[in-house]
């Protein structure tokens, strides 16, 4: 006899964010399923839900405010609540997100038999400072099971955890339907005005392209983390020369109409977790050129497929194949048409179904095993 599994998802937060959107999307896949009970656990600071959460999935939020001038005291009864609840919901399978805040769940489990995999949703050798990295290797271990974003981050986590069940699962990538624009001498970079997504690296670039004239570089991003960085590349772009062809788009809720009538896709970051900008360009048949940064740039771009991959701050290569690809448009339509077929390998379903068949490795289902 089967009998229904009890899934519990945990996240400090569902704000509007990569690992908020991939968390909700898992959750909406796996309760969509009648042999799963989910249950998505809410503990962090903000409890807002910025995304659809099916109906069905069953949200548990703490009764109390994480309090910041008592931290000390909200954080132990943060840690009672996620283990109260743990116990009263007796989970089959736990899946946490959130680097720092999965040390704050292993904690939360010490001494109980429940299974929990990891995920981090960052730049996979990001320091954390001294104390989180110590407890990161004592807890990590300890894990059921450890999701990696990328394959870089997959030799990374084997490095530092010696874990023996880590799976590399990437984000879901959705589809970008062509709407008839027509595409413009427009390289498009998308990412927040913050300095490790580099756009001055980019502005310098374009700024040295030759008989780029008709070329127009567009950059679609926000201030943020209190940087500002807006005014410095407006007077860089000024400075050197190319002020009237770099257009600062800001924050866009249509930014799919930005990839569609775009040439080419242009990313200089030099940390990601994963970046789904450059997944959402691909998707949209654009061709991509990237540094290789840790991590996610590797797992997208296949070099000389659908775009190239430049070793980090190597801006004169950068400069050479950017150049070649604005002089050869049959290159662009190549790349382009490659990068619908490398974004195939991360489409919504079939990643939901790798999360499904980790959530479930060897959980019992039946009265019989």
């Amino acid at each position: 006899m089967t009998r229904e599994k009890h899934i519990v998802l945990v996240i400090p937060s569902l704000q509007a964010g990569g690992m908020e959107r991939v968390m909700t999307e898992v959750a909406n896949y796996l309760v969509s399923n009648p042999a799963y009970k989910i249950t998505l656990v809410l503990y962090g600071i903000s409890r807002e839900i910025f995304y659809h959460l099916d109906p069905s999935v069953d949200v548990i939020k703490p009764s109390f405010l994480f309090d910041n001038n008592k931290r000390f005291l909200s954080t132990l009864k943060t840690l009672a609540f996620l283990r109260r609840t743990f116990n009263k919901i007796k989970p089959d399978r736990i899946l946490s997100f959130g680097e720092l805040w999965n040390n704050f769940v292993m904690i939360a489990i010490l001494g109980t038999k429940y299974q929990v995999i990891l995920s981090d949703r960052s730049q996979p050798d990001k320091g954390l400072g001294a104390f989180h990295e110590r407890l990161r290797k004592i807890l990590y271990p300890k894990a059921f099971g450890i999701i990696a974003q990328t394959h870089k981050a997959l030799e990374i986590y084997k490095k530092k955890y010696k874990h023996t069940n880590i799976k590399v699962i990437g984000n879901p990538i959705r589809s970008i339907e062509s709407t008839g624009l027509k595409r413009e001498n427009i390289i498009l970079s998308v990412g927040r005005l913050i300095k490790s997504k580099n756009h001055e690296a980019l502005i310098r670039i374009f700024s040295n392209l030759k008989g780029a004239y008709t070329w127009k570089l567009v950059i679609v991003g926000y201030d943020h983390l209190k940087q500002q960085n807006q005014k410095h590349l407006e007077a860089l772009a000024d400075e050197l020369g190319v002020k009237d062809r770099v257009e600062f788009a800001g924050k866009q809720k249509d930014v799919d109409s930005y990839y569609l009538m775009s040439k080419i896709f242009a990313f200089t970051s030099q940390s990601e977790g994963f970046p789904n900008v450059v997944g959402e360009a691909m998707a949209s048949g654009l061709p991509i050129i990237s540094y290789d940064c840790v991590a996610g740039p590797s797992d997208l771009i296949e070099d000389g497929f659908n775009g190239f991959l430049i070793p980090l701050n190597d801006e004169l290569l950068f400069l050479e194949k950017l150049q070649q690809m604005i002089e050869n448009p049959e290159l662009l339509n190549q790349f382009g048409s490659n990068s619908l077929i490398k974004v195939s390998e991360f489409e919504p379903s079939g990643i939901m179904q790798k999360f499904e068949c980790f959530l479930t490795y060897k959980l019992k289902i039946s009265d019989n095993e």
